[in-house]
């Protein structure tokens, strides 16, 4: 099932349009309440489902680009969600799913050494976090180092944090499943894609050669 074919009904199972008390929303968060009730926050998932299509199309595009994407839960029962969601994108997809060590991206050289970072020499090009308030100091790390970021954010959280909300219910873990199961099937038709936009130029240039011309090496 791809981005294209989520629907409410999938959602609402999950339970993504629970959130949080009311007294904790945040009043940024109201533009995508759709109201009240025992005291609960219900997110309006008429807003979920377009949001997450621009993330799902966010994902796919940097993938499609080779880019680098980071997948960060960080708490135990999603570090089984992110890992197989960058999985899914093979070497182009990692993971966090213990916690978060301040400086990984704002100060890289001197937490792992600089023989590490020889090795490593790159940065995502998209984080995507499953808990983005437990990981405030990662967000804003991204922030300082350029590097957009989509998050599930429940309506105790400030849409702003990240580039690319996705309002839903961020203590449920099937909703983190559900959303990172899109994003990174997402991320892997991008590569796809990708992939067989190559293979199409190099039919074309081998067809377009005058014949008895020799390949180059």
């Amino acid at each position: 099932m791809g981005p294209t074919d989520l629907t409410m009904s999938a959602l609402v199972a999950a339970g993504a349009h629970l959130g949080t008390s009311s007294e904790s929303t945040r009043p940024t968060f109201l533009p995508y309440a759709y109201g009240h009730r025992a005291g609960i926050t219900i997110i309006d998932l008429d807003t979920t489902l377009p949001l997450l299509r621009r993330a799902s199309n966010v994902v796919r595009e940097v993938a499609k680009s080779k880019g680098l994407i980071l997948f960060v839960g960080t708490n135990e029962a999603l570090a089984p969600c992110v890992r197989k969601a960058a999985q899914r994108l093979g070497s182009q997809g990692f993971h966090v799913g213990t916690t978060w060590k301040p400086g990984t991206l704002t100060n890289a050289w001197e937490l792992f050494g600089s023989d590490t970072m020889m090795k490593l020499n790159t940065t995502p090009d998209l984080v995507i976090f499953l808990n983005p308030l437990q990981n405030l100091h990662a967000v804003r790390e991204c922030a300082i180092s350029r590097i957009p970021t989509i998050g599930i954010i429940d309506s105790d959280v400030d849409p702003r944090v990240v580039m690319y909300p996705i309002p839903a219910n961020d203590d449920s873990i099937r909703t983190a499943e559900l959303i990172a199961g899109m994003l990174s099937m997402a991320g892997k038709e991008g590569i796809e894609q990708a992939a067989a936009e190559r293979a199409l130029a190099q039919s074309q240039s081998r067809r377009a050669r005058p014949e008895g011309a020799e390949e180059e090496i």
